[in-house]
Order: C-alpha cells, then sequence, then structure tokens
C-alpha cells in the first residue's frame, strides 16, 4: 500500500490535471483554483513543525486577499506532516468535515467477479448537459436541496464544465427505477494516469439494497479498464466504506476536508 500511496500523492495530490482548474504548485503547498466556482483547495502540503502555522496562516491571507475564492478547503491526509496539522488547521479557523472520510483504492488488476458483470439495471451514461438535471434531483434528495454546491448551482456548473470542455475527463451515469432518477455518481479519470475517482455516489433512500450503487461501480470499474486505468479511488463515507470493502477496495488514509469561507 505504501507503493500505492506514493503514486496516489504523485498523481493525485502533487499533479492534479483537473481541467479548467489552475494548479499553483508553491515551495510548501499545492493549490487548486476555480474560478468559475469560486473554490480553492489546498490538495497538499509539505510543512514541519516549525513552519506549520506560517504556512497555515499565509495560505488563508493568500487565499483571501489574492484569489476571487469563496470557499477554500485544505485536505489534510491522517499521514500529513506534522502530526498534528489538523489541530494547527483548526486553531486557524479550517471546520473539518466530521467523520473523516476513508479513501479507499480498488487494484482493477484484481476485479472481482460481481463488478465485472453487465448491467443488472436501467443505468445511462449521461453526455448532454440536460441529463445533469437528472442527477441533481438524487442530490437534492439526499443531501438536502440547500447543500451549497446544489443551491448555488456549483454541482451543475461543474458538472457542465466538464462535458462541455473536457468530455474525455469524466463519466456521468444515473440509474433509474421505473423511469426514475434513483442513484447517480461520476468518474474522473485522465488517458495516461494510473488512477480513477470515483464522486457523487448517490441513491434514494427508498431504492436502496437494490444493487444500484453496485452496478454503478462495476459500470464504472469497467469503463476505466478500457482506458488502461490500473487503480480506482473513493472518498468513502462511514455508509459507502463496508460497501466498497466488500467489493475489494482497500483502506489507503483518513482524509478531512477542512474548510473556510469568505465574504467577496
Amino acid at each position: 500500500m505504501q507503493m500505492i500511496r506514493a503514486l496516489y500523492d504523485r498523481e493525485q495530490r502533487l499533479d492534479s490535471r483537473d481541467p479548467g482548474v489552475r494548479l499553483i504548485s508553491t515551495p510548501h503547498t499545492v493549490r487548486l483554483i476555480d474560478d468559475s466556482l469560486g473554490w480553492g483547495v489546498i490538495l497538499h502540503s509539505n510543512l514541519t513543525e516549525t513552519n506549520a502555522d506560517d504556512i497555515i496562516a499565509a495560505e488563508i491571507d493568500y487565499f483571501r486577499t489574492q484569489t476571487t475564492v469563496t470557499d477554500l478547503e485544505w485536505k489534510c491526509y491522517d499521514y500529513d506532516a506534522p502530526a498534528d496539522l489538523l489541530a494547527r488547521l483548526e486553531r486557524q479557523g479550517f471546520v473539518p468535515e466530521r467523520p473523516a472520510d476513508a479513501i479507499c483504492v480498488l487494484d482493477l488488476a484484481a476485479l472481482p467477479e460481481k463488478l465485472r458483470q453487465p448491467p443488472a439495471h436501467d443505468i445511462r451514461r449521461i453526455t448532454d448537459p440536460a441529463g445533469i438535471s437528472d442527477v441533481l434531483v438524487v442530490h437534492a434528495a439526499v443531501w438536502g436541496e440547500d447543500d451549497a454546491w446544489i443551491a448555488e448551482g456549483r454541482m451543475r456548473r461543474r458538472l457542465e464544465n466538464a462535458l462541455r470542455d473536457s468530455p474525455e475527463t469524466i463519466r456521468i451515469y444515473v440509474a433509474y427505477v421505473e423511469g426514475v432518477p434513483a442513484s447517480a455518481c461520476w468518474m474522473d479519470l485522465h488517458e495516461g494516469g494510473a488512477f480513477a475517482g470515483l464522486w457523487g455516489g448517490s441513491t434514494l433512500e427508498e431504492c436502496r439494497g437494490r444493487g444500484l450503487y453496485t452496478g454503478l461501480l462495476a459500470v464504472r470499474a469497467q469503463e476505466a479498464i478500457r482506458h488502461d486505468i490500473r487503480y480506482l479511488t473513493i472518498d468513502a463515507s462511514p455508509m459507502s466504506r463496508p460497501i466498497v470493502e466488500k467489493l475489494g477496495f482497500r483502506f489507503m488514509a483518513d482524509a478531512y476536508e477542512c474548510n473556510m469561507t469568505f465574504t467577496r
């Protein structure tokens, strides 16, 4: 797992290639900024006990004064240094989402038979921006219409931008039950990369237990294999983690989304 983690850090944290997002590498941090969404993230940091507090303060000042970002995230992994980085972020005003997400990895060279099966449900790939409405219907029902990414239109813009500007880097899927959107998700991937990221997996409460979530995992795993991807990653919630671990995913690390907002 250490080898996979090192590759993950290099490809997914140090050299992230999200389309439409600016990557800024400094001696101590890697920043991603999406100006269209007013969103920024510190995806990687290289800090010590001696300089951590000063660098954290400098990053806050940079995003507050040098960007138009309104929502800043510092993604803190449990193996990041210094060991008390999470507490230091909290002391300077970041608010961690708890519980942590479990970063889990599936080696597609050992894909379990259950994920090799053809879809047993009505699963459709969304390629037209109009279809994104079906994704939002599911997410609003699961997470609430007041969820900031939904209410402020950021999820729609993020998915629409990807479909319009770089459709080769995203796969969006919706599972339907009797013609009604019941489960939705997407996958980010890049040709030549070792990893594809699974995101947004959400299922209506009344439709759970039917295999929709697993079906969407299978569709994405098979698509990743067609593009010579070696590993799938997922930021698994406590609800998702038992499901994906039964399907061969292995725990790699805990990660906290530490958030801060700026009023513009």
